[in-house]
């Protein structure tokens, strides 16, 4: 009888017992339902209209954008007896023929044909740069950097422009895909030191610096990129001497770059005022001078706090790249709409729209993707991811 009541109790005593296995209905894809979408009445209904929406929306969408669409030309066009046109598209469907046939203008412009290996060259070095420089794949990163920043504009001038060997290409002639690259690029880059050294300016305690840092940031910020850039294409002009011809791609970039660094310095602000007061203290205890201290301690720590603002300005001035078609350049977008008028494509607007809106969601999104892998990359552990 004392050894039934010994085994009784081995039997249950705790951590005795084995692991159970938890109910199906808590893991795998029913687990992730019942919890995620189904956890509560509310829940249900927003998914069950979510599920209705899509059900109402996708399938034609995937009808008119791939399975009812015109993928390919006629054989007479294939043969080059006659100019495509919209009549060769199916109805009820995308007609991706007009893409096609006008692809290499939406890309290049009125860049001419025959010099489109130089554009494809540019390109193909930003690319490997700027991998080089974000991927922990590839060392070493500071000749890269120097290249990068201080080589690459000059090569991607000479190569784009012409000169010195090169047929001069005017920038009159630069539009398109490319247009709107140069833009975004030289815009997101140049903007980015420049909002970093005003945002400075604002908290400094010199009292000029401070005055004329708050003064062109405020008046930056308090009227709309597309009077900039009207200023900058017809109210500039106007101040240089007469005869003087300054390059209007040269003046909307000008205007771009100090429309977004007046947005970026605002977002840096932002980061430096989150930075400890014992982080400034302890690197003044250490002997570091002022510029050592931003560079060393500082601003690491604000721009890594400022890294979702900052992309979020990036994409915002990626879009408005399409406004300068209102001072006469042929971006991505006014490219494509240009397309429209040519009397063998009219009808194909919604195609072209959809395109346009497909590129720049890429690149949007690659950006936001990247900034997401930076955050968590740079994630100290002092927040929520």
């Amino acid at each position: 009888m004392a050894m039934s009541e010994a085994a009784d109790q081995a039997v249950y005593q705790p951590g005795t017992l084995p692991d159970l296995p938890p109910p199906a209905s808590e893991t795998g894809i029913i687990g992730w339902l019942r919890h995620n979408l189904f956890s509560s009445w509310l829940n249900t209904i927003l998914t069950l209209i979510g599920i209705a929406l899509v059900a109402i929306i996708v399938p034609p969408a995937l009808n008119w954008l791939i399975f009812k669409a015109t993928w390919s030309f006629p054989p007479d066009v294939v043969n080059l007896s006659r100019s495509p046109k919209f009549t060769d598209c199916a109805q009820g469907g995308a007609c991706w023929l007009f893409v096609e046939a006008r692809f290499g203008q939406f890309v290049y412009g009125f860049y001419p044909a025959a010099q489109r290996w130089r554009p494809d060259i540019v390109f193909a070095l930003l690319v490997v740069s700027v991998y080089w420089l974000l991927s922990e794949r590839t060392k070493p990163k500071r000749p890269m950097a120097i290249f990068f920043f201080l080589i690459y504009p000059l090569i991607a001038f000479w190569l784009l422009y012409g000169g010195f060997g090169l047929e001069v290409v005017p920038t009159q002639n630069w539009g398109g895909l490319m247009m709107t690259l140069i833009l975004g690029v030289v815009g997101i880059i140049a903007s980015l030191p420049l909002g970093v050294l005003l945002a400075m300016g604002r908290r400094s305690t010199l009292p000029i610096v401070q005055m004329l840092s708050v003064g062109f940031i405020e008046f930056v910020r308090g009227v709309p990129l597309i009077s900039v850039l009207f200023m900058a294409n017809v109210m500039l002009p106007l101040f240089l001497p007469p005869g003087t011809e300054f390059n209007i791609l040269l003046r909307v970039l000008i205007g771009v770059i100090l429309f977004s660094a007046a947005y970026v310095a605002e977002v840096v602000r932002g980061g430096l005022q989150a930075i400890p007061k014992g982080q400034y203290e302890g690197a003044m205890a250490m002997g570091l001078g002022y510029w050592q201290m931003m560079r060393l301690i500082i601003l690491p720590q604000a721009l890594r706090i400022s890294i979702p603002g900052l992309v979020n300005s990036f994409i915002g001035l990626f879009m408005d790249t399409t406004l300068v078609s209102m001072v006469g350049l042929y971006d991505f977008l006014n490219m494509v709409k240009a397309g429209f008028k040519d009397a063998n494509w009219i009808g194909t607007e919604m195609t072209g729209y959809v395109f346009c809106a497909l590129v720049y969601w890429v690149c949007c999104f690659g950006m936001s993707r990247y900034s997401m892998y930076l955050e968590k990359k740079l994630h100290t552990g002092h927040k929520k991811r």
